[in-house]
């Protein structure tokens, strides 16, 4: 998450400097934002399909749990 939020005010940054000094420099600001939003996006779709696997297998989920507590 932090690394999600530090590549959007990068991209946030790169953006206003390239629109004030050099224009030429946007498409790579363009691909930090993009990039933050990829990963994002990416992010809420583990987070979505891991509450599926969650419901689906709840044993297998409360298990694996008890394994961690293990390993501590």
């Amino acid at each position: 998450m932090v690394v999600v939020v530090a590549l959007a005010i990068e991209g946030l940054v790169a953006t206003f400097k390239a629109a004030h000094e050099d224009p030429g420099h946007l498409v790579y600001a363009a691909s930090i934002v993009l990039a933050a939003g990829v990963l994002l996006a990416g992010w809420g779709l583990f987070v979505r399909l891991n509450r599926y696997a969650e419901e689906l297998e709840p044993e297998a989920m409360a298990e694996a749990k008890r394994e961690d507590v293990k390993l501590n």
